[in-house]
């Protein structure tokens, strides 16, 4: 097996820093005024009941919502291992970290987008930095800065580094001790539930104001800081891995393994491991807020907790293990709709259809790619470990064969381009094909009549 350390950096332990970023602060409160938020998040009601609803702000953010800020790119040499695809979205995010002011983050994200999307993106964060202040911060300042404070004596006062280095050696990937792991935070009031997300070497999550859980808090950081150890593995490892799977008999293989693993192992290993050894007892509630994950990552935490124990890294028959118990579990979740739309790749020409399979099945944890029906991007949609949606409403016939030229699965197809349709099948591959050919019905009637085979 590959193997790959971490630079400790003359033996130097990681050093995890607590901040609040104002910047990014008020671009996550534009973010859930938009169009793509759900409606009842708390900023929105807060805003909804203020002063400053009204046609200004309202203007600024349909402004915001016409903006494209969040382009996609691709590590080449790691297609097909499951490494997540960079994103613009998450730069520009760590940038605003970085910065002090809207000027300095618009210096530095020069070229990170066109210009003039950039300049009309600083200018509405600049105009919305007011908004957020007197709506959301000044309210909250006291508590959120009591939260920081508490959150800072535990982390100082709790052996952190020990955590990391369970999931760097279970892992086996690499990160540079110099390098510190920052976790950010903001006030979120009005609200007990909260989401967090990850990248590069910054976790950041919405604190609601009436917390004081501080120990969930920390496993929900350290289950994002995983997937970034996951993420990291290095490429000799990651092509052993999706060997491993490929090798692998079970038809289960690719949905077990995919965003199934990534979320369990993480969830398995922080909101298991991690959380029972901050609290000192293993949670007996749920773990995550997806079902499949937290069954998943129950079944597996006692042979997790057996690698943790005898500092095993993950390997072949981990992996070999992992994909029996699923199958000895949980192989009826290949019929289930909610399950396999949970990592998706999305092909179609109509931005709308979007919105709709995302009301439809909202949890998704792999990035849709969204772009139109051409012969390059199904080419790429079939090479990607994840179930594949296309929906076609124009210039059908001439879509249905390009698809048919690219699966051979499809060779004996015979589809009616003149009617509606939904049709699934499993590819060789062991993921869904899924195409939904609109005539007269709606995208949303399609999508209601669908039914795996």
């Amino acid at each position: 097996m590959a193997q790959t350390r971490s630079s400790p950096a003359l033996g130097q332990e990681l050093n995890f820093r607590v901040k609040f970023s104002e910047p990014l602060a008020v671009l996550n409160f534009l973010h859930n005024l938009s169009s793509n938020a759900p409606p009842a998040n708390p900023f929105r009601q807060l805003f909804n009941s203020s002063r400053f609803n009204q046609q200004k702000y309202q203007m600024l953010i349909a402004e915001f919502d016409s903006l494209t800020i969040d382009y996609t790119y691709e590590y080449t040499e790691y297609m097909g291992t499951g490494k997540q695809a960079g994103s613009t979205w998450l730069l520009l995010k760590k940038n605003l970290i970085n910065s002090q002011t809207i000027n300095d983050f618009k210096i530095s994200s020069l070229s990170i987008i066109p210009n003039e999307n950039l300049f009309k993106l600083a200018s509405i964060l600049t105009e919305l930095t007011p908004v957020y202040q007197e709506l959301v911060y000044q309210p909250n300042r006291e508590k959120f800065e009591q939260q920081l404070s508490e959150l800072k004596n535990l982390i100082a006062s709790t052996n952190m580094p020990s955590y990391f280095n369970v999931g760097l050696k279970f892992y086996n990937s690499s990160w540079d001790n110099s390098v510190p792991f920052n976790f950010i935070f903001y006030p979120l009031p009005n609200s007990r539930g909260f989401t967090a997300t990850v990248y590069a070497n910054y976790a950041e999550s919405a604190i609601p104001t009436t917390l004081t859980d501080y120990n969930g808090l920390l496993s929900v950081m350290f289950h994002e800081l995983f997937h970034i150890l996951h993420d990291e593995q290095s490429l000799a490892l990651k092509k052993e891995i999706a060997q491993w799977i490929k090798s692998n008999p079970s038809k289960s293989a690719r949905y077990a393994s995919g965003v199934l693993l990534d979320e369990s192992l993480a969830t398995a290993l922080a909101n298991g491991y991690v959380s029972g050894k901050l609290k000192g007892h293993l949670n007996e509630g749920n773990w995550y807020n997806s079902k499949y994950i937290n069954l998943m990552a129950k079944k597996i935490y006692p042979l997790v907790t057996d690698y943790i124990e005898k500092q095993r890294p993950l390997d072949k028959a981990f992996i070999d293990n992992y994909i029996k118990i699923f199958d000895d579990n949980f192989s009826g979740w290949l019929l289930d709709l909610d399950f396999i739309m949970s990592g998706r790749y999305v092909l179609t020409d109509n931005a709308e259809d979007f919105k709709i399979i995302n009301r439809k099945f909202p949890y998704l944890s792999m990035v849709e790619q969204k772009e139109g029906i051409t012969e390059s991007s199904i080419e790429k949609m079939a090479n990607t470990p994840s179930t594949k949606v296309v929906f076609i409403a124009t210039d059908n016939k001439r879509k249905l064969e390009l698809l048919k030229k690219a699966f051979t699965e499809l060779k004996d197809w015979k589809p009616n381009a003149k009617t509606d349709f939904a049709y699934s099948v499993l590819l060789n591959g062991r993921t869904y094909l899924i195409v939904i050919n609109s005539v007269k019905k709606t995208t949303t009637e399609q999508i209601e009549t669908l039914k795996l085979k």
